[in-house]
């Protein structure tokens, strides 16, 4: 009866020991599902996967890259049936050792962002940190035998793990090209560098075979040999991702700058030119500017193309007020675009910054006022994509 216990005792032990991958359902020969474990999950980290809980995405947002998920498939190992034996007059209860089921594992497709900027500027782009997951072939064990004369020890293999990998992000800031003084001259390009992630890799796991020998006693009874085969869960590579950099360059058509590379063409005109201080309503002179600027979206641009119209202001009074002035400035100028320049109202948006995004310093390093900064500052900017 003793020896009973124990082969009833360790039959629970196997049973609790190959549901303990992440507490996954495992069917017997039988079909019957065996209990879950309590236990958590083989693919559990003590930190939540980045981007967890947050929807998969199908496609990125215009200007970014579409990372390709990973799929890790299932691993999955037949059941083990050890007959029922009658040794010396008791019975051996038969066993069935669970096979493994390491459910399929999935790294998520993510997004390269390209950060929404003003015209005359390259927006920040960040690619998001990464994880593989972690997963565990559970520990199994053949139960010993102990009756009829018949010794057998328990074989046993304990469990084998690989951690999650994980992979940090990158990013780079947004960057502006900054306006020339009034007296003109050289304004270097601005560039925004490359980005890149390295590749994350988490190497192969394998548990292997087990085996218990068979045995006979002196009256010609039999313990058959048992074999519980080896568990392999293959490599996982997550490629690397880049992103290429970015350049624009100026060049000075009258009074108004002009920024462009591949993608876009933006089109920088000083407030000072537009509107009187402290006004919205654009001067009877500035109407030629915007002729020009008018006719080279025209050329430049596809004719459904969206055309961007952002007000800005220097830091001087409040800046709830400033940031209404640079919206109805924006809104002044997309609103001669529409009505003389030839602009569909449907193509433009208009959005005023205010003096949250500065081209060059409102004061000097000594704290003290800076005009010629400030005049840098007080602009609007009207962009076009080129694709």
């Amino acid at each position: 009866m003793r020896n009973r216990q124990t082969l009833v005792a360790m039959m629970g032990l196997v049973s609790l020991v190959a549901a303990g991958c992440g507490g996954v359902k495992t069917e017997d020969s039988d079909g019957k599902a065996a209990a879950a474990s309590s236990r958590p999950s083989a693919t559990a980290t003590p930190t939540a996967a980045p981007g967890a809980g947050t929807p998969e995405p199908k496609s990125c947002p215009r200007g970014g890259k579409l990372i390709p998920a990973v799929e890790i498939p299932a691993v999955r190992t037949k059941p083990v049936h050890i007959p029922e034996a009658r040794i010396g007059g008791e019975v051996i209860p038969a066993v069935t050792i669970p096979g493994v089921n390491i459910p399929a594992q999935r790294v998520p497709a993510q997004c390269v962002t390209v950060h929404e900027a003003p015209g005359g500027c390259l927006g920040a782009v960040e690619i998001p940190p990464t994880m593989i997951p972690a997963v565990e072939i559970p520990a199994v064990e053949i139960p010993g035998v102990d009756a009829g004369g018949i010794h057998l020890k328990p074989e046993r293999k304990e469990a084998v793990r690989q951690e999650a990998v994980y992979q940090r992000g990158a990013s780079v800031p947004e960057v502006c090209q900054e306006k020339p003084g009034p007296e003109g001259g050289y304004v270097p390009g601005v560039y925004r560098p490359p980005l890149y992630r390295a590749p994350v890799y988490r190497p192969p796991l394998y548990r292997g075979p087990l085996y218990r020998p068979g045995a006979c006693n002196d009256n010609g009874e039999c313990i058959p040999s048992v074999s519980v085969p080896s568990v392999s869960v293959p490599s996982v590579s997550v490629p690397s991702v880049s992103f290429p950099s970015a350049s624009l360059r100026s060049r000075t058509v009258g009074r108004t700058e002009v920024f462009e590379d591949k993608s876009q063409v933006a089109f920088r005109m000083d407030a000072d030119v537009l509107f009187e201080f402290g006004k919205a309503d654009i001067r009877p002179q500035a109407a030629a500017e915007l002729a020009k600027v008018a006719a080279a979206i025209k050329k430049e641009a596809p004719a459904d193309a969206q055309v961007r119209v952002d007000g800005h202001t220097d830091a001087k009074g409040d800046a709830a007020a400033n940031l209404e002035l640079s919206r109805r400035r924006a809104q002044a100028v997309a609103d001669w675009l529409a009505t003389r320049g030839g602009i569909p109202r449907s193509r433009l948006k208009v959005t005023g910054y205010g003096e949250t995004k500065p081209a060059a310093p409102n004061t000097n390093a000594d704290g003290s006022d800076n005009p010629r900064g400030r005049a840098k500052n007080r602009r609007v900017v009207i962009s076009v994509g080129r694709d």
